[in-house]
């Protein structure tokens, strides 16, 4: 394939995981805490409707993140040859995958259908998003370290 479809496919696979990281990091240490601000029903309210709004982008966005990641990796010839902080990569980013899933399929429906939610509900979606923060934190240190200096 020619030089510019590689660089397009790296650019998806770079965005991808800015919107993904950085809307993970964004709903855990900023938006929650600032929600104290409001009562529990506004608070809630503006919760659900940012969480959906984040999920529904990180359902496009993460198939695409995965995608591109195997297309480059096969490119270049496979895990096999791949540097390890590669495989790392790689790892992590099917860790954020699960964390995803265990977001929007658990406390996240569990949130979406509840008259009321719970605050213990919220604050087991922001530990797991802090978890796929972290481990996109350590994606990108991941990708940093096998590009050397």
């Amino acid at each position: 394939m020619p030089h510019i479809l590689w660089s397009l496919i790296l650019a998806l696979h770079i965005g991808g995981m800015a919107i993904w990281v950085g809307g993970a990091t964004y709903a855990a240490l900023i938006l929650r805490p600032s929600l104290t601000l409001l009562d529990n029903a506004q608070r809630s309210a503006v919760h659900l409707l940012s969480l959906k709004k984040f999920l529904r982008v990180v359902w496009h966005v993460m198939p695409i993140v995965l995608i591109t990641g195997w297309l480059m990796i096969f490119h270049e010839g496979g895990f096999a040859v791949m540097p390890w902080t590669t495989n790392v990569m790689q790892l992590l980013g099917l860790v954020m995958a699960g964390l995803f899933l265990r977001v929007f399929y658990g406390p996240y429906q569990k949130a979406r259908r509840a008259i009321r939610p719970q605050p213990a509900t919220f604050d087991s979606i922001r530990t797991l998003v802090l978890g796929v923060a972290a481990c996109g934190m350590l994606t990108i240190l991941c990708a940093s370290l096998g590009h050397g200096f």
